[in-house]
């Protein structure tokens, strides 16, 4: 009787070991997923994020204030508060005559990739 129950343990234990082998096999797909996923969401939050500010800029510039920028590429400072949520980069405007590019570039790939808007100002 003293063997059988050491040997039912012994089964028990190795049932409860292949369980959670099959649960561990099975959660990492899913946890390499999330974490896919997770960094997908981000990019595509800090490209949004982005993408309004050099818009909102871009308005600001066409509406007159193009006439302060110097003719050439120089970097375009940002003082919007949502520049915080970016990753680090630059914001670049290019003017060319009437002919306006502002650009975000980030610093490293896989942070939603860089936003550039064209105008010709008024």
């Amino acid at each position: 009787m003293i063997a059988s129950r050491s040997r039912q343990r012994g089964v028990m234990q190795a049932d409860l070991l292949v369980a959670m082998a099959i649960i561990a096999v099975a959660m990492l797909p899913l946890s390499i997923g999330y974490l896919t996923e997770q960094r997908a969401l981000r990019g595509h939050y800090q490209r949004a994020v982005a993408m309004e500010l050099v818009d909102g800029e871009m308005e600001i510039l066409v509406a007159g204030e193009w006439r302060a920028a110097l003719e050439g590429t120089h970097p375009y400072p940002i003082k919007a508060d949502a520049a915080k949520n970016l990753p680090p980069g630059k914001f670049t405007l290019t003017r060319s005559g009437k002919t306006l590019r502002l650009e975000w570039t980030p610093d490293q790939g896989g942070h939603g990739g860089k936003v550039v808007r064209e105008a010709v100002a008024r």
